[in-house]
């Protein structure tokens, strides 16, 4: 009988060695939100400035299309859709603060016209929100 209690006995403790006390785990969790806390902002903020970044590239990009269409056609654009059907771009951008194709178009006398016609002569986000420099993205 005290055989069977000894091995009995090594075996418990064998089990109990190889697991963790529930301090072990608290201590891990407590780790692991703390890293989550810290990381989270500088995380949404990379975030933040990668959308900015993309922006910008859109903004530049279009902005040049516009010019070489003008260049090109002697007149100006009337729409986004004007540089996609003569295949200036592929497809208008989604813009990545609004999430939708919606750009806000800037029209003005066109000066390649000798009739007094308008075109498309700027292009901005259509968000309300406000850049981390402190300038809403539709003056952008």
């Amino acid at each position: 009988m005290t055989g069977n209690l000894r091995q009995a006995r090594r075996r418990f403790r064998t089990v109990v060695r190889n697991g963790f006390t529930l301090l072990e785990l608290m201590i891990v969790i407590s780790i692991i939100i703390i890293l989550a806390a810290v990381t989270l902002p500088q995380y949404q903020k990379t975030i933040m400035h990668t959308r900015e970044a993309v922006l910008r590239d859109d903004l530049f990009k279009m902005r040049s299309l516009i010019d070489q269409f003008a260049a090109d056609k002697g007149r100006l654009p009337q729409s986004l859709d004007d540089l996609v059907s003569e295949r200036y771009m592929r497809e208008v951008p989604i813009d990545p603060f609004t999430g939708q194709k919606d750009w806000a178009i800037t029209t003005g006398d066109d000066p390649n016209s000798l009739t007094g016609e308008q075109g498309m002569t700027d292009v901005h986000s259509a968000s309300a929100e406000t850049s981390t420099e402190g300038t809403p993205y539709s003056e952008w």
